[in-house]
């Protein structure tokens, strides 16, 4: 008996038990053999030319262009180094660190876009490649962000795509119904002037509160009357998928001059940072929207881990009975914060029809609602590492837009896929472990 109590106990005591160890090891394994065959026996001729400056930066940077076959191999043996590595800790009972698996990872993307822009005669313009991905990752941070908010406070948000399209419909209306008469008004000849600049204000302002009428009926449903969680979400998905595409075939489609037509969010370039090679154009000529969005990710954190409303927050999402002993208000908490999460995923909203297509269209959304869902849970429920997956999943999705352009073999199917990919695998704890807060999903009833 006290042979099993020792064997059991440093697995009850938090230390890494042997199959949690060796799950990073197999996974880099298994994408190791791949880099090998890809990068091998399945190399491409010629080279891979890298545009890195773009024509109003400071310094033009010479175009990097690589011999793809040598440089394959290169990568694959630096991608099998790492695995290697990976493997001997585990066998030393150690766990493989994260900067490791990041290091894999960005070799394996390098030696992927080796091979794929091999031959290409234009190649791949990075600035370009950047700057769309941190594009398209704008809507599914915002919605991470919401995410995150309503789910340390244990509430499960599936309905962040609804937020987004709620707030991307309401954006449209509002920056259209504001702009075109005030710009009439102001004598003005299109809406980029002030009246454009009035009409985005507004459009902002209402996307949140579209935002936050998603997320009321959320905490009402989940919170006060105690239904299924997941069940309220998926229904509001539905409901507000619904209703916008009915609006926007009895009110919008019919006067979309008016009522369809919002003003485009400018962009706004920094002086001398806008000019840096590779980073200016990715960090520094962006939207309002996506400048915001830098200041929400670290208003995010700095709430959650460093102010006492957030440790507030994340008590009630672990253990509630406690947090009640203490003096919190579990449920008027949880009711508070998932209107504040409602808020940040609906100003995201505004990516799609300010920033994006030019005005709405039926299910603009497209799903990132979902997949802003799976950055939470990839994220582990941090906003950091959400927002990371955030980017993630957003470079991967333009990453096929770029690769289409330069004639790659790789088809477009298997870049979508890869954020779902890379959400089982983190769910499964394949790189590192996945826990949801202990009372997400719970509701709290006050004794």
């Amino acid at each position: 008996m006290s042979a099993a109590t020792a064997t059991v106990a440093p697995s009850r005591a938090g230390a890494p038990t042997r199959a949690a160890l060796w799950k990073t090891p197999i996974l880099l394994a298994v994408f190791a053999l791949g880099a090998i065959v890809l990068l091998v026996p399945f190399a491409r001729d010629g080279s891979s030319p890298f545009i890195l400056a773009t024509r109003s930066d400071l310094v033009q940077l010479p175009t990097l262009v690589v011999p793809a076959r040598t440089t394959g191999v290169v990568f694959a043996v630096l991608i099998v180094a790492c695995a290697i590595v990976s493997v001997l800790r585990a066998v030393a009972g150690r766990r493989t660190p994260l900067w490791l698996v990041v290091v894999f990872a960005v070799l394996v993307l390098a030696g992927f876009l080796v091979w794929a822009d091999a031959g290409a005669d234009r190649g791949i313009t990075v600035p370009s490649l950047l700057v769309g991905g941190l594009s398209l990752s704008t809507p599914l941070i915002y919605g991470a962000l919401g995410g995150v908010l309503s789910e340390r406070a244990g509430v499960v948000n599936v309905a962040i795509e609804g937020q987004l399209l709620g707030g991307a419909f309401v954006s449209a209306l509002v920056a259209s119904a504001v702009a075109h008469p005030l710009a009439s008004a102001f004598g003005e000849s299109n809406v980029n002037g002030v009246a454009g600049f009035l009409g985005t204000i507004a459009a902002l302002l209402a996307a949140a509160g579209a935002g936050v009428i998603v997320s009321l009926l959320l905490a009402v449903f989940g919170i006060r009357y105690i239904v299924d969680q997941v069940i309220v979400g998926v229904v509001l998905n539905v409901l507000v998928t619904g209703l916008t595409s009915f609006f926007y075939s009895a009110v919008l489609a019919k006067d979309a001059q008016l009522l369809n037509s919002p003003p485009q969010l400018p962009s706004l370039q920094i002086p001398v940072l806008s000019s840096i090679p590779i980073i200016g154009p990715v960090l520094f000529q962006g939207t309002l929207i996506t400048y915001v969005m830098y200041v929400a990710v670290a208003a995010v954190w700095f709430a959650l881990f460093k102010t006492r409303w957030g440790l507030r927050l994340r008590a009630v999402g672990e253990h509630p009975r406690a947090a009640d002993t203490v003096g919190i208000k579990v449920n008027r908490k949880r009711f508070s914060t998932v209107v504040i999460a409602g808020a940040v995923a609906g100003f995201g909203g505004v990516f799609f029809t300010l920033g994006s297509v030019g005005g709405f269209t039926k299910e603009v959304t497209a799903g990132a609602g979902f997949i802003a869902l799976a950055a939470v849970i990839f994220g582990r429920w941090d906003p950091l590492r959400a927002t990371l997956a955030g980017l993630l999943f957003g470079f991967a999705t333009n990453l096929q837009y770029v690769l289409s352009s330069i004639g790659s073999p790789v088809p477009g199917e298997f870049m979508r896929m890869v954020p779902y990919v890379a959400t089982v695998l983190a769910v499964a704890g394949l790189v590192g472990q996945s826990r949801a807060p202990a009372a997400d999903g719970k509701p709290y009833i006050p004794s």
